[in-house]
């Protein structure tokens, strides 16, 4: 299924075409050059098609991971990076996997605490336990996005 255009103006625009531009000058694979030619003229018309979100998606990841936009741009250009990410498909999934952990998370609600841990799960993840009244959350965080892991008695 293919996924709509994402639109982009103002700093969104801005930052992207900022972090395409910076890319494009540091890769020498041809291929990757053409890529990310098509994503700087795109980001030029303001509406990027499913290979140039994937090309921007993989940038903003990178920058925003780094630190280098906020670093570049302010907080404003992060905030509207991160505007941007969330239109994009990766980024979607991480919202729809934040709102399913709240939801069960909102089960809790009301209810006593009994303890709260976190353990690492390996290299950027990151389980959190949390119990309440005799029942058992676990949610596993990473750069997955947020999932529930389990739920127990």
């Amino acid at each position: 299924m293919a996924s709509a255009a994402v639109r982009l103006d103002g700093a969104a625009a801005e930052v992207a075409l900022g972090e395409a531009q910076a890319v494009l000058a540091l890769v020498q694979d041809a291929d990757r050059r053409g890529r990310l030619a098509d994503l700087v003229a795109a980001v030029q018309e303001g509406e990027l098609g499913e290979d140039d979100a994937q090309a921007l998606e993989e940038i903003i990841e990178l920058g925003l991971s780094t630190g280098r936009i906020r670093g570049v741009y302010g907080p404003e250009g992060e905030q509207a990076a991160l505007k941007t990410y969330r239109k994009l498909p990766r980024g979607k999934e991480l919202s729809e996997s934040t709102r399913d952990v709240t939801g069960a998370l909102g089960a809790l609600e009301g209810k006593t605490l009994e303890h709260v841990k976190v353990q690492a799960a390996g290299p950027g993840a990151y389980l959190l336990s949390i119990g309440v009244e005799g029942l058992e959350l676990a949610v596993r965080l990473d750069r997955s996005g947020a999932r529930l892991h389990s739920v127990g008695v």
